[in-house]
């Protein structure tokens, strides 16, 4: 009879400005330790294996799918998730435009949106476009969205 062995690790990691102690197994990807011991449900688990970017958070201001980060490698980044975009100018945005249907892919479209201005804030559409193309909405002709990104840039300029 063999002997089977689950190594753990209690790791921090800093998420929406609060940092948090977790237990996670060496595989434990950041998108189900947020979901499943954190309680942070904004990063959705779509394909699971990076094509379709509704699990995407930003890893010290830059997107990346959360569903192909392993939770210990975020240790000492900061992690923002949708929950962490209170009262943003793109989550107006996105309200005020409709920039979604279902509902499912928007914090992954939301959390991209945000880093793209925040790094370009004039970007043009084609940029924004290059942006958003790690993500897939299946059920808007992405009209709604393009409204929304061009409405936050407006938001940001008046304030």
């Amino acid at each position: 009879m063999s002997k089977s062995y689950r190594v753990e690790s209690v790791i921090e990691l800093q998420v929406n400005e609060e940092m948090r102690r977790v237990v996670v197994g060496p595989s434990e990807t950041l998108l189900r330790v947020l979901r499943e011991k954190l309680g942070l449900t904004g990063p959705k688990p779509g394909c699971e294996n990076g094509d379709c970017g509704a699990c995407t958070v930003l890893l010290d201001g830059i997107p990346v799918k959360s569903c192909l980060v392993l939770a210990v490698e975020a240790v000492g980044k900061v992690i923002t998730t949708i929950e962490g975009l209170k009262d943003s100018a793109i989550q107006q945005a996105f309200q005020e435009e409709g920039g979604f249907q279902c509902g499912y892919c928007t914090s992954g479209f939301l959390i991209n949106a945000y880093a793209l201005l925040e790094k370009h804030p004039e970007a043009p559409e084609e940029t924004a476009r290059e942006w958003l193309e790690s993500n897939l909405c299946r059920c808007t002709g992405y009209e709604g969205i393009k409204r929304s990104i061009a409405k936050a840039k407006q938001i940001k300029a008046d304030l």
